[in-house]
C-alpha cells in the first residue's frame, strides 16, 4: 500500500519498470551430509550471472555451537547459510548484500525481533542521500523489506525479503541482507529470537 502522505512515491521508487522474475528459483536445500556440494547447476542462468562461489558450508569453523540455530552471511558469495539447532536442517539461500564497503558491517550479532509484514523507515543516512524518499512506508508491495524481516541487534540492520527480485545475488542494499520473499518466509519460520548471526 502506498502512504497517502507521500504522493508520487510508490512501486516505481523501488521497483524499476519491466518484468520481474516469474518466480524465485528454489535454491534452498536440505543438506544432511558434511561434504561440500556445488549447487551451481541448480541456479537459473539469470542468477548464475550474479552469484559467485555458491557452495554449501559447514557451521563448525564459524560457530562454537548451534544453540538457537545459526545464520552465516557470506558477503563474497552473496549467500546466506542457516543451520538449525538440531544439527540436521541446513538451508542455503542466495542473497543481496550492501552496495559498497562503507555500507557493509561484518561480525557477530543475533536476531532480536521477528516481524511479518514489516513497515519501513529510511535511516537518517539514507534520507540524507535520498531526501526525496518518504519518511515511512507501511506493509505491502511498495515496502522494500518485503514480506518478513529478522531484526538484528545492530541498529538498522535486518535480514529481510524484497519485492524486487533483481536485487538478489547482487550488491544492491543499503546495508541489510535481502532474500527472495519465499525464502525469508521459510527462514522466518525456522529462525528464533536469539539465533546467532555472523556476517563475513
Amino acid at each position: 500500500m502506498t502512504d497517502s502522505r507521500t504522493p508520487g512515491f510508490g512501486r516505481r521508487a523501488f521497483l524499476a519498470s519491466g518484468a520481474a522474475f516469474i518466480g524465485a528459483p528454489a535454491l534452498a536445500q536440505n543438506v544432511n551430509d558434511t561434504s561440500t556440494t556445488e549447487v551451481e547447476n541448480e541456479i537459473t542462468e539469470v542468477v548464475r550471472r550474479n552469484t559467485s562461489s555458491f557452495r554449501s558450508m559447514r557451521w563448525e569453523p564459524h560457530f562454537d555451537n548451534l544453540k538457537n540455530g545459526a545464520i552465516l552471511v557470506d558477503l563474497t558469495s552473496r549467500a546466506l547459510h542457516y543451520w538449525a539447532e538440531d544439527g540436521v536442517t541446513y538451508k542455503l539461500y542466495p542473497s543481496s548484500v550492501p552496495l559498497t564497503e562503507d555500507l557493509t558491517r561484518r561480525g557477530r550479532t543475533k536476531v532480536v525481533r521477528k516481524v511479518e509484514g514489516p513497515s519501513w523507515r529510511p535511516t537518517p543516512a539514507m534520507r540524507k542521500r535520498n531526501p526525496e524518499w518518504p519518511e515511512y512506508v507501511g506493509p505491502g508491495p511498495d515496502n522494500p523489506l518485503g514480506t518478513h524481516a529478522l531484526y538484528l541487534s545492530w541498529t538498522y540492520y535486518r535480514i529481510h525479503g524484497t519485492h524486487d527480485t533483481r536485487k538478489i545475488g547482487r550488491r544492491s542494499s543499503n546495508g541489510c541482507v535481502g532474500l527472495y520473499n519465499e525464502h525469508i518466509a521459510e527462514l522466518f519460520e525456522m529462525a528464533k529470537v536469539g539465533t546467532q548471526v555472523l556476517l563475513i
